[in-house]
């Protein structure tokens, strides 16, 4: 192929310009995303080489080499991995298909970010190149391909490429860094090398350099042709925890999820007994962008032996765990396993339910430990967490107690033990109220008795809550009950006098209650006196068995159809404003006005939407003026 002159997709033109304009703090990070690169492409082959061995040619052993040239002003990486054909070179470094590029452009662009740790997240490591270089020219040769067919790529990153045909013996890739004016400090062995030590030391094979030593002659070190490993080379997670520091396990855990924050917590065990497998997880500090995206796969990687296998082994944890980061590495699964295989595999379910129960011991800790720390945990991940309330029935209970939730009296932080600990002598049920805000739910009319007799009340706020709800019912023996179906009912809490007073002040409301169902007979299932009011006029609920209404709203909101039904219209018969009611005569016609806007209030109060706002004005508009 004659050397061809093409054009950068249009994302990947804005990538560059601010690969060269914007990123510059931390210049570094352009060599591990290249080493980083350089070792998957040797896993690749790896993994490709267990159905055709031919793959390795006449060099079995993988590495990466990284070398430099004074006098020249370039920095090599090479790798003798995979490599690339003509149209994989143009597919790969000449355009972007993931979906993810314009969110990270948008943060980028958005936040101005002022170093790269974003840009390894989106499948663009390779770009980091050109914080250091005005040139980078790539040279390859796929696998199994004849040398003739070997493929020069080069660019100066001004958004067009070059490519073209050349003989090369060695399968691989070189990346060769033409390095910009001013960027010579990377020129330099003991720079290079502690780059790597900080960046690359966890990689699975050597990364080699070049050693050195003193000339007599020129007094000063120079390279010599004898090559040296510069990294342990031994993956991080196969070492005794007792020989990794945190600094080190923090380092991987940037390196692998490409977070520029260190994580909030981590667990590295190895499991031995019918399924053994070794495990490094992480929980994040901060939550991901795409977090509520479920299709996305989870972060966990899947060695075999150590052969590198598959990103995202969404199949090694439950959805609602998505956010957890790290790897596992199995001694029992086959090394040309494949995601069908994953979801079979009775090893997998073993290897998924162990680490499962390790990242929620881990959650555990930290909750009963480092409380400040799990507050912030929650903040970012706790509505995730409630997935699994009914994604995972066997861990349900242990799942409840991480729970929290802001209360009646807390905006935060309440577990169903510290309310359990809080009930009041005689109260049976744990009470709570969902609502669309945590201002909507304080001032709910149906909170009123509750604040009265100051019994406390789990404020849920979170759209996952009402599904959340449909799967839990009960903590520790005590049932789940809200404060909006069904009627009020404090069994021990309300004394006899107060039942009494209750019971008589509904026998003498019956002929207004008659009234007012025969005029809200379209909008209200039932009305009824309440004791569980004491400020407000009257409220909404709904009979125990149906949907509330705050679920049938988040339906609506998602496009989804809900059960029509209408809710029950409860009245305090102490209010002045339902005084009015019982002494308007028969035949007024304002007893329908009132009536109508009593309910409209109980309906706005509650977080629902009017039907036909404009009558509710004309309504109060009448009474107002009467």
């Amino acid at each position: 192929m004659d050397k061809q002159k093409l054009s950068f997709q249009a994302e990947v033109k804005q990538i560059l310009h601010l690969v060269t304009h914007s990123l510059y703090s931390n210049k570094e990070i352009f060599l591990r995303e290249l080493v980083s690169n350089a070792s998957d492409a040797c896993d690749k082959l790896r993994f490709e080489a267990l159905d055709n061995a031919a793959l390795y040619e006449d060099a079995p052993n993988l590495e990466v080499r990284v070398s430099y040239d004074e006098a020249a002003k370039t920095i090599t990486i090479r790798d003798n991995g995979i490599g690339m054909s003509a149209e994989e070179a143009v597919s790969h470094l000449g355009t972007i298909a993931k979906s993810g590029t314009r969110d990270f452009l948008a943060q980028l662009e958005g936040e101005r970010k002022k170093d790269a740790n974003l840009i390894g997240q989106f499948g663009v490591g390779f770009y980091s190149g050109f914080i250091v270089a005005d040139r980078i020219t790539v040279e390859t040769r796929r696998a199994g391909a004849r040398p003739e067919e070997g493929v020069r790529w080069s660019s100066e990153g001004s958004g067009d490429f070059e490519v073209e045909t050349i003989t090369r013996a060695e399968r691989g890739t070189d990346v060769i860094l033409h390095l910009r004016e001013g960027e010579e400090e990377f020129l330099s062995l003991w720079k290079l090398k502690s780059i790597i030590g900080k960046y690359s030391d966890h990689i699975s094979l050597p990364i080699l350099m070049r050693k050195q030593h003193w000339d007599e002659e020129k007094k000063e070190q120079v390279l010599t042709d004898e090559w040296e490993t510069v990294n342990k080379a031994a993956a991080l997670w196969t070492r005794p925890k007792s020989e990794v520091t945190d600094a080190q396990y923090q380092e991987f855990y940037k390196q692998i999820s490409y977070d520029s924050d260190a994580p909030l917590a981590y667990t590295h065990n190895r499991v031995e007994g019918r399924t053994e497998y070794t495990q490094l997880l992480y929980v994040p500090a901060k939550a991901p962008f795409d977090l509520w995206n479920r299709d996305k796969r989870g972060g966990v990687k899947l060695y075999v032996k150590r052969v590198f296998i598959m990103d995202d082994a969404e199949a090694l944890m439950p959805v609602y765990l998505r956010f957890v980061k790290g790897v596992i590495d199995s001694a029992d699964l086959p090394l040309n396993v494949s995601r069908e295989l994953l979801q079979e595999s009775r090893d997998v379910k073993a290897i998924r339910e162990g680490s499962t129960k390790r990242v929620l011991s881990m959650l555990e800790d930290v909750a009963e430990n480092q409380k400040d720390k799990y507050a912030e945990f929650w903040t970012q991940f706790g509505a995730v967490l409630k997935e699994g309330m009914g994604e995972d029935h066997a861990n349900q209970e242990r799942l409840a107690k991480l729970l929290r939730f802001a209360s009646t009296t807390a905006d935060a932080g309440v577990s169903f033990v510290d309310y359990a600990g809080r009930m009041k002598e005689g109260q049976e049920a744990i009470y709570y109220i969902t609502a669309d805000t945590l201002a909507g739910a304080k001032s709910s009319p149906q909170l009123e008795i509750f604040r009265k007799k100051g019994i406390e009340v789990l404020l849920l706020t979170d759209r996952v809550d009402e599904w959340m709800l449909s799967h839990l019912y009960e903590f520790d023996g005590k049932p789940l009950q809200s404060v909006a179906k069904g009627g009020v009912d404090l069994g021990k809490l309300q004394d006899e006098a107060e039942k009494k007073q209750a019971e008589e002040a509904a026998e003498a409301f019956k002929p207004i209650v008659e009234r007012l169902k025969t005029a809200l007979k379209d909008r209200a299932k039932d009305v009824r006196v309440t004791t569980r009011l004491v400020d407000s006029p009257a409220c909404i609920v709904v009979d125990e068995g149906d949907m509330s209404s705050h679920l049938a709203r988040l339906l609506k909101q998602a496009g989804q159809g809900a059960p029509k039904g209408m809710p029950i219209l409860e009245v305090n018969p102490a209010h002045a404003l339902v005084k009015r009611l019982e002494a308007a005569p028969e035949g007024d016609a304002r007893f329908d006005d009132l009536a109508q806007i009593v309910f409209d209030q109980a309906l706005l109060a509650e977080g629902g939407q009017l039907d036909d706002p404009a009558a509710y004005v004309q309504r109060v508009n009448r009474l107002l003026t009467a």
